[in-house]
């Protein structure tokens, strides 16, 4: 698990670390052929190469060609990322960011009763 704060990613960056956390190690061309935009072999490089700055994508030559994959988790990601966005837009504050996402999208039954049972579970403890 990666300890510390995460780079930001951007959306197209996410793009491609959903791709990679799929099916890793792959080729730049292999990448581009799975990734949903029509992006040049080029751009996806540069995107890669980024990312390898930031120390989320990680290479290895087989073959003589660069194989790319992520080093950390999705999950891990995905938690930086949500940290990020709560403490941006809610000052951290995680009550209010649930009732703006309820309020303003409604929740389904089955989105009621798990959310009912992650309050209930302890999961609502802070783990920062």
């Amino acid at each position: 698990m990666l300890m510390g704060k995460q780079p930001q990613i951007s959306d197209a960056e996410w793009e491609v670390m959903k791709a990679l956390w799929q099916a890793a190690p792959v080729s730049v061309s292999e990448l581009t052929q799975r990734l949903k935009r029509d992006w040049h072999p080029k751009t996806v490089r540069t995107m890669l190469l980024r990312l390898q700055k930031k120390g989320v994508v990680a290479s290895k030559v087989k073959d003589g060609v660069y194989q790319y994959f992520a080093t950390v988790t999705r999950e891990e990601c995905t938690r930086s990322a949500a940290h990020s966005f709560l403490d941006r837009v809610f000052d951290g504050a995680l009550a209010p960011m649930v009732a703006h996402f309820v309020s303003g999208r409604g929740l389904t039954a089955d989105e009621k009763r798990e959310l009912k049972k992650l309050l209930a579970s302890g999961s609502s403890e802070k783990k920062r």
